[in-house]
This record gives C-alpha cells, sequence and structure tokens, in this order.
C-alpha cells in the first residue's frame, strides 16, 4: 500500500512539474506555479525558509521521501529504470547492493557548495537536479510536445476546427542543448543500468538530505529474527543501499521508495519507527559532516540575500542580430543583475513561459545557461508579466504590470 501511494503521488507530482516547463499558453502556472517553488535549491535561493524547514522536517521524520517523490530528476530516473525492468522479467531483479562512494559524494558536494558561495553558479547548476530537469524539459521535451502540438492544429485545420493552434519549435542555445543532451544521455545511462546511481554519488542535493535521512524516525527496517537472507529486497532496491548479508540499510541513501518492502515475502522489512539502536558508529561521523554542510549552507543562504521573421508581430525585419553588450539585460523585477545571477537556478522555466521568446539561455561563461533578454525574435510586451510570475528562486520578483511600465 505504501508503495503504491508513493508511486500515485510520484506520477501526479512528476506530471505537474512536466506540464510547467511544456506550457507554451501561460495559463498552467497560475494553477501548479508552486510545485517549482517547492523545489528544494529554489526554495533556498528564494530564502523561502517555510519550504525549507518543511523539507527538512519531512526528510527527519520519513526519510528520503522528498528524492522519490517531489524531486522531478529523481522521477525520472524512476521511470527509466521501471523501463528497463519491464523488458525482460530478469531485469526486474537486477541491482545488488554496493558500498556508498563517498569520496565521490562528498566531492561534488564540495564542489557545489563553494562555487554558489563564490558566485560561479554556472557550475554549481550543472548538477543542481532541479535545475538539470529543468534544462531537459525546455530543450527535450518541450521542443517533441510541440511539434505533436503542431500536428494536431494541422490536422485540426483539415476539419476547420481551432481547438489547437500552431506554435514556433525552437531550442535553446547549442551550449545549453549540448549540457542538456549530455546530463539527460548521462541520467538515462546510470538509471537504465543501475537506477538511482545519479541521486547517491553526484547529487548534491541528495547528499544532503542523505545525512538529514540517517536520523529519521521512520524508514524501511529489517527485522533481523524474520529475515531470511533470500536477498530479494536488495535486488529490488535501485538504490543499492540494503546489506542482506549484515541485514543493515544505509539510510543516507535510501529514497523511501518502499520497494523493498514489497519484495519480501518474510514481511522482515516493514517501514516503522526506529528506536536508538538502529543508530550505528557512522551516524556520529555523519552528524559532524551535516553540521559542516549545515554551516555552509547557511552561508550560502545568507549570501543569496530558428528565427521567426516578424518583430512582435507588427513590423517585418530581416536578418536580426544581437548586439554585443557589456552586461547582460535581465528581466523587470530581477533587483539587480547580480541578484539575478546570485538567485537564478538556471531553470529556464521562465524562458519556456516567455509568450514573445525574449528570454534565451545565456551562453556567456559567467552566467552560463541563466536567461537574457534577446530581441532578436520580439520586443517584451509591457504589459507582460509572466516571468516573474513562474520564478521559483526568487530571482525575478514578482512586478505589477504598472510597476513595470512606469
Amino acid at each position: 500500500m505504501l508503495r503504491k501511494t508513493r508511486i500515485i503521488l510520484a506520477a501526479v507530482s512528476f506530471s505537474f512539474i512536466t506540464l510547467l516547463f511544456l506550457d507554451f499558453t501561460g495559463t498552467l502556472h497560475t494553477w501548479l506555479g508552486w510545485m517549482a517553488k517547492i523545489q528544494l535549491l529554489p526554495a533556498i535561493l528564494a530564502l523561502n525558509l517555510g519550504v525549507v524547514a518543511m523539507l527538512a522536517i519531512m526528510t527527519l521524520l520519513l526519510g528520503r521521501v522528498y528524492c522519490s517523490v517531489i524531486c522531478p530528476l529523481g522521477v525520472m530516473q524512476d521511470i527509466i529504470s521501471w523501463a528497463h525492468g519491464k523488458l525482460k522479467k530478469k531485469n526486474r531483479f537486477r541491482f545488488s547492493y554496493s558500498p556508498a562512494k563517498n569520496w565521490l559524494r562528498w566531492f561534488m558536494l564540495g564542489l557545489f557548495i563553494p562555487t554558489l558561495l563564490l558566485g560561479a553558479n554556472a557550475v554549481a547548476l550543472l548538477i543542481a537536479p532541479y535545475s538539470t530537469f529543468g534544462r531537459i524539459a525546455t530543450n527535450i521535451f518541450a521542443p517533441i510536445y510541440r511539434l505533436g502540438n503542431n500536428a494536431f492544429a494541422w490536422i485540426a485545420e483539415r476539419f476547420d476546427s481551432y481547438a489547437f493552434y500552431s506554435t514556433e519549435v525552437w531550442v535553446g542555445t547549442l551550449p545549453t542543448l549540448i549540457a542538456s543532451v549530455a546530463a539527460f544521455v548521462l541520467i538515462f545511462i546510470l538509471a537504465w543500468k543501475n537506477g538511482r546511481t545519479w541521486c547517491n554519488t553526484v547529487c548534491p542535493v541528495g547528499t544532503i538530505l542523505g545525512l538529514l535521512s540517517r536520523f529519521s524516525l521512520f524508514a524501511p527496517v529489517i527485522d533481523k529474527s524474520r529475515c531470511r537472507k533470500c536477498g530479494l529486497c536488495e535486488k529490488q532496491c535501485k538504490a543499492a543501499c540494503i546489506n542482506v548479508g549484515e541485514q543493515q540499510i544505509d539510510y543516507s541513501r535510501c529514497v523511501a521508495c518502499m520497494d523493498c518492502i514489497d519484495s519480501c515475502k518474510d514481511g522482515a522489512v516493514k517501514y516503522a519507527f526506529r528506536c536508538r539502536s538502529f543508530a550505528n558508529a557512522q551516524d556520529d561521523k555523519g552528524r559532524r559532516a551535516f553540521m559542516a554542510s549545515g554551516a555552509l549552507l547557511i552561508g550560502a543562504t545568507a549570501r543569496a540575500q530558428v528565427e521567426s521573421k516578424l518583430d512582435g508581430g507588427l513590423a517585418e525585419v530581416s536578418h536580426a542580430t544581437r548586439p554585443e553588450r557589456k552586461l547582460p539585460l535581465v528581466p523587470a523585477g530581477s533587483l539587480s543583475l547580480k541578484h539575478f545571477e546570485n538567485h537564478c537556478v538556471a531553470c529556464q522555466l521562465c524562458v519556456t513561459a516567455c509568450p514573445n521568446d525574449v528570454l534565451r539561455p545565456s551562453t556567456s561563461l559567467h552566467n552560463l545557461m541563466q536567461p537574457e533578454m534577446n530581441y532578436e525574435k520580439g520586443y517584451c510586451r509591457p504589459e507582460c508579466n509572466t516571468c516573474s510570475q513562474v520564478c521559483p528562486a526568487g530571482a525575478i520578483h514578482p512586478v505589477s504590470i504598472a510597476e513595470k511600465s512606469s
């Protein structure tokens, strides 16, 4: 029952967040925009302490359910892994326990937090999960979605129906497209072969939440008196965190997917309250690591205070090119260029939502893949404040039409 509930919630969450990046009408953001704002990194950069506290408390209570239900990149890996398991029955039990690659986890976290502190967001956001999924959805999924929409529009027009209308199909800048495709291919291969390898070796958010989940009150627990060491739970664990030989679970890597509970024929694995006896010597090391990472996060949070030929559909232009600028133009509501660069997570949700295609990913190494204003395809409408409404990280503050026009 717990596994089915988790799958339903994950499917709904993944569908909602994906639709945010696919929608080109701007209507879904009114109803589903909150899905982007409950992602951990945007909440931290937006100083949305309520959301950060909620996610931290949820992890301390229930384990890494954020990774298995809320994080779209995590759910995408589950979908890929599930598809592989459906190809052949023998693939259903293809996982096995492997020791945690802590050196790699700490290296990636050590790369992620200092680059945020130093303002080198282009490096940090290459491995941030929400940002990575946003770029994949915007540069790979969205063009396919728009092609499908245009096909339906063409068919509907043949029957004098205008239930669909055509929209322009485009992808981001070449560096952004390369980064998106490379990330998708790498994550696809890892998930296809080994399940949650990305989450437990590369993802900095997974490492941070893993430190919290060591002390979660509820988690999958192995009843040693009933366990026959048959290995079914280990073979179903896509996080590779169940050591059947020693009847132990690495809670820093467990994503609370509940697959192990359903696979156990003897009822030896249950989602239950963890008493103090389940703590081990690693907890002391984990506690010290958590405090060190927490201090760095507090510091980061504190610091975080093919082309159309019509210009907006009004005047015909030809071969418009972007002039070279010393400083990029940022949307109204950005407060300042420094504030924008320090808070933007490069998820490109605003790029997808921009009705005139004015926002485009940057190709500059300084602010790589963060959006810039580009007037090659149209102009920024004075009556439009869409980007300020959809930004989940506080890079673009909500601005009214009157404020933008003044």
